[in-house]
């Protein structure tokens, strides 16, 4: 038998994605079992009482349709989209009986993450969802991707999703206790890697490809996803969903899997992106707002914005100035055109003025960062 992973400290943490795979929710026969749903709960709920926010990004929707209906043979990608269309709400529901709090469906594909409106509205939705004190459950849009059912898999869109939402940690519960030096199930020799400093090639190749039988994705696509994290300065931590003890420890603060490591905090990683990231207009603030954002790390309201430059869209990066230089650069929640629309005006007169909203901000806090010259 492999060795045990040894116990080491979590990282410090205040919001987190946990991915759980099909794995640890489907039954080999198809169809939706709690036994290990239960234990990852319970998880969630302690670390909410600590004060803690945590998303959940669940597969099991395809897997839990097989346990209501079989497919026409031949049926391949509709098919495999009417099951998740079938399974879907029955994976909601699981989770919803393991908590009190809300639980808040939320389906996206990789083209809603790539385009940039569709992009800024997922995240000022998740945003309001943990505001309202809900527990979003994320899950691929099986029912109408295409390219993304046959070649995505909800670890790497775990990893979209903790950037997505400025997670400080991504938890990945697997049916494997961690990353070995070879395959625990087929070498007794494989030996336990507590600790890695970087995803290199040498570990992706060592971590082959196949994944359950329930899921699409395997090791691999675990430490693709590691890698993606890495980049946006979030740590990933892989632990064997199945063994409730370990759950329990991972409560208390104790891991015992696999710490994959990112080179700088997510705050660092973002503001860094931030600061180098070319600028497609400018916001100018008055000098209430300008001491707001600078004293108090503020956000940017319509009240404070004297005028736009440029001809930025929503989720454009623009700088912003005061009389005399740039000082922030941050990302617009609208466009140059709705800004000078509501320029000088209260929050509450943005919807009346333009038709819609997007929240009260130009340019929220978490999306700010201060210029050094």
């Amino acid at each position: 038998m492999p060795q045990a992973f040894a116990p080491q400290t979590l990282p410090r943490w205040h919001r987190a994605v946990l991915k759980v795979g099909s794995s640890l929710l489907t039954t080999p026969e198809g169809g939706l079992t709690g036994r290990h749903a239960e234990a990852l709960a319970t998880f969630v709920a302690r670390s909410r009482s600590a004060g803690r926010e945590v998303v959940i990004v669940s597969s099991g929707a395809v897997a839990a349709g097989r346990g209501l209906a079989t497919p026409e043979r031949g049926a391949g990608l509709t098919g495999r989209q009417a099951l998740a269309a079938l399974g879907q709400t029955r994976l909601i529901a699981l989770w919803q009986t393991f908590f009190d709090a809300p639980v808040a469906q939320v389906l996206l594909t990789h083209d809603d993450l790539r385009n940039r409106r569709r992009y800024l509205n997922a995240r000022t939705t998740l945003r309001e969802l943990l505001a309202l004190g809900a527990i979003p459950v994320i899950n691929e849009n099986d029912t109408v991707a295409v390219d993304e059912l046959k070649l995505g898999d909800n670890d790497n869109l775990a990893a979209i999703v903790a950037a997505l939402v400025d997670a400080d940690v991504l938890f990945i519960a697997s049916d494997v206790a961690g990353l070995y030096t070879a395959n625990p199930r087929t070498d007794s020799l494989a030996q336990p890697i507590d600790d890695v400093a970087e995803v290199t090639e040498q570990h992706l190749a060592s971590a082959g490809g196949a994944g359950s039988a329930a899921g699409t994705g395997g090791m691999r696509t675990k430490l693709e996803a590691a890698g993606k994290a890495a980049a946006a300065g979030i740590e990933t931590l892989l632990f064997d969903g199945r063994d409730a003890a370990c759950i329990e420890q991972l409560a208390d603060g104790i891991l015992t899997g696999t710490r994959l490591r990112a080179p700088r905090t997510p705050l660092a990683a973002r503001k860094y992106w931030l600061r180098h990231a070319p600028p497609t207009g400018k916001i100018t603030v008055d000098a209430g707002a300008g001491e707001a954002l600078r004293s108090r790390g503020a956000s940017l309201l319509p009240g404070g914005v004297v005028a736009a430059e440029g001809d930025f869209a929503r989720g454009d990066v623009i700088d912003i100035a005061d009389e005399q230089a740039p000082f922030a650069r941050g990302i617009a929640q609208y466009s140059a055109a709705d800004v000078r629309r509501i320029a000088r005006r209260h929050t509450r007169d943005i919807e009346t003025t333009l038709g819609y909203s997007y929240g009260e901000n130009v340019v929220h806090r978490d999306d700010l960062v201060a210029l050094t010259h």
